[in-house]
């Protein structure tokens, strides 16, 4: 373990990851240098501030909407770093001081040992004799130290329901930042790129993960705010290069401010950081470890069972006995492991948008009660599942009048109604006692063994009931939303819980540490979901990532596939009238099944390529592999008859001899296949056809 420190340098990590920090008596603590275990000493001294604090009556030295060169940022005094161990994770904990305030600022590091990647948080207490209102406070802030903003690549994403993950990569200079020659006014910048989430769908608009990239060297680094609510990250440019600043909630974003009262803490909202000097690829690997390290122990990690779900383009939210039944048949038989059913369960023919909020099952759509299907389930080989939109209550429900206003999120005494529904406040007991019993009696009479968790609709910035300010009161309601979760686990630690909310509108990692997989999207077009999926393994762990197979009776053969290709590199998560298609189809889905155990057994430690990089939502041509070993799955999408043949990278097979086999359709024409180990390319040529088709291929090494 690396644990050095002198009177200018504190210099921590393990053999993957080393973090090289400045100090002084007089000045604020700043990185030098973050990386994958290279050393970086000879770089020079950093001018980008650790932590930026912003409070009331201090603001900015210089006049910004940024979160650089704060005036409380530039009085930080290092008073002292400690270093500890918690089992496999490396801890540092670095401690500053501004005098005239009283405040103390610890910002924690840990790494888990191997991982070239860090979780972040900062602690603000108030040592003062009077209250400090806060306003802004980062989790990290760095500067992209050793690189050109010439030489840099900004990645990002866009998101939205039905096109969600849209990443691009743009060159930091000019696309991003302009050059406005700021050594000439010997002043840093006052301009940011700046990607904002406001409200509770932490992924509704943009994604909180990012990168840069050093095309010159190769250094990369990839970040993660890990929160259920807001968030901001911004990238800019001082006179000493580019910047980086993740944070949680804020004043002039999200209407967050915090009155420190002396002797009272705030802690930030955690963030990751993975590095690597290998390129884009090798940060991803590094996340992608580190993700793994983050997220709760639990069965379904190595289980990974197949899931099937009767909503998307099946069923629809009209479940009963008569429909479900014949799917159940047709599901085990596929070698379904979980069955889900969707919305729809607990309505008895009312409109039930805006009366859910009771979750006890239908009895006009369940004759004989849903004990009949969920019996069937289980004797059918499978885990039950049911569909859950806990957070709500509709207006209309009768539970709207049973529990206190004060359980509720709420502005001026009146209740927030988003869509015709109240929104849950989880910091009143009152509420969660309501979901506990919830839960507790689906688990315990009914044998639930898994759950869709819903959330369609998001109440803005936040309640101003009991709390600073509005968005002080979400951030509360946020972590007590992350409380209850892990109180439901600890209760039911065999319980599998989905992550949806109106499909990957909540995809971040404060969820995903706890929840054990992510539907990626809502998209219903087979056509348009592959780039979803495509990209999702950049945001969440391929073993969490359950993207929509839905295939249809009536699809030609080569649309059939297409579709089904969508799910098989991440969670399989069928859906599909399958009780109505014909024995070639139902063999079709069960050999997808069958390709599917096959890939999970290494999908636990695969990492994610692209060889076609990033996917575009219009490319011709779409591919992802992952690679577990000297195995790698490779699933490639041709989007339209006018793409001709395609050629792929797949770098870490160059100079090796390699044995491609075609895993799914194989009954379907053969698509030529050329290797080019010189290169470690992939020239695949598709047989004519005049509509869309996939392919999966399996890649042995030596």
């Amino acid at each position: 373990m690396i644990s050095t420190e002198s009177a200018t340098t504190v210099v921590w990590g393990h053999p993957a990851l080393e973090l090289v920090v400045d100090v002084s008596p007089g000045g604020p603590v700043a990185v030098r240098s973050l990386t994958d275990g290279r050393a970086a000493h000879d770089r020079p001294r950093a001018g980008q501030p650790l932590v930026e604090l912003l409070i009331a009556g201090e603001g900015r030295a210089r006049a910004s909407h940024r979160f650089s060169e704060t005036a409380v940022g530039r009085r930080l005094v290092y008073t002292g770093s400690t270093r500890g161990r918690d089992g496999t994770w490396h801890e540092l904990h670095v401690d500053q001081r501004d005098d005239r305030t009283g405040l103390a600022a610890r910002t924690s590091f840990r790494s888990a040992d191997g991982v070239a990647a860090c979780q972040v948080t900062t602690t603000v207490t108030n040592h003062g004799p009077a209250p400090v209102l806060l306003q802004g406070v980062t989790s990290f802030a760095a500067a992209f130290a050793g690189s050109r903003i010439e030489d840099a690549d900004l990645l990002r994403a866009d998101s939205e329901w039905l096109g969600e993950g849209r990443w691009t990569r743009h060159p930091l200079r000019d696309d991003v930042l302009p050059d406005l020659d700021l050594a000439l006014h010997g002043q840093d910048g006052r301009g940011r790129f700046a990607a904002v989430s406001t409200g509770t769908w932490s992924t509704g608009t943009h994604l909180p993960t990012g990168g840069l990239v050093d095309r010159r060297t190769g250094q990369a680094w990839l970040w993660q705010v890990e929160h259920n609510g807001a968030w901001r990250w911004e990238v800019g440019e001082r006179r000493d290069g580019a910047y980086l600043a993740l944070l949680g909630p804020t004043d002039i974003d999200h209407q967050w401010h915090r009155n420190l009262r002396p002797g009272e803490s705030f802690t930030t909202v955690p963030v990751s950081v993975a590095v690597s000097g290998d390129d884009f690829d090798g940060a991803v690997a590094a996340l992608t470890a580190h993700r793994r390290a983050l997220v709760r122990p639990h069965p379904d990690r190595f289980a990974l069972p197949v899931v099937f779900n009767d909503y998307m383009n099946t069923l629809m939210g009209d479940p009963t006995t008569a429909k479900l039944l014949p799917l159940v048949d047709a599901a085990a038989a596929a070698g379904a492991e979980v069955f889900c059913i969707d919305a729809g369960w607990y309505d008895n023919g009312t409109s039930w948008w805006d009366s859910v909020g009771e979750w006890q099952p239908s009895e006009t759509r369940f004759p004989q009660g849903i004990e009949e299907v969920l019996t069937r389930i289980r004797r059918r080989g499978m885990v039950p599942g049911l569909w859950l939109e806990p957070e709500v209550i509709g207006v209309r429900s009768p539970m709207a009048g049973k529990l206190p206003d004060a359980a509720f999120l709420q502005r001026g005494g009146v209740r927030l109604v988003e869509h015709d529904r109240y929104v849950l406040d989880l910091r009143h007991p009152a509420a969660v006692a309501h979901l506990d019993g919830v839960v507790d009696r689906l688990v315990e009479d009914l044998g639930v063994g898994y759950f869709k968790l819903d959330y369609n609709v998001d109440p803005g910035a936040g309640t101003d009931l009991a709390a600073d300010s509005v968005g002080a009161g979400l951030l509360g309601h946020n972590r007590a939303h992350l409380a209850w979760l892990d109180g439901v686990l600890d209760r039911h630690p065999e319980l599998i819980l989905e992550n949806c909310a109106s499909g990957a509108m909540r995809m971040d990692y404060a969820m995903l540490s706890r929840l054990q997989l992510q539907s990626t999207s809502d998209q219903q077009d087979y056509l348009r979901y592959p780039p979803i999926a495509v990209s999702a393994p950049l945001s969440v762990l391929p073993e969490q990532s359950a993207s929509w197979a839905y295939p249809q009776p009536d699809m030609p053969a080569e649309d059939f596939a297409y579709t089904v290709c969508t799910g098989l590199l991440g969670r399989l998560y069928l859906s599909g009238r399958l009780d109505l298609m014909s024995a070639e189809q139902r063999a079709s889905v069960r050999e997808a099944v069958e390709v599917f155990r096959e890939i999970r057994r290494g999908l636990t430690t695969s990492v994610p390529l692209w060889p076609l990089g990033l996917p575009g939502w219009r490319d011709p041509w779409l591919s992802l592999a992952l690679r577990a070993g000297d195995v790698t799955h490779l699933a490639v999408w041709r989007r339209g008859a006018d793409a001709g043949p395609v050629t792929l990278s797949l770098p870490h097979l160059r100079d090796q001899n390699v044995h491609i086999e075609a895993r799914y359709p194989r009954d379907l024409p053969a698509w030529t296949v050329r290797w080019d180990t010189e290169t470690g390319s992939l020239t695949l040529t598709p047989t004519p056809h005049p509509t869309a088709s996939a392919r999966l291929f399996r890649i042995v090494a030596g």
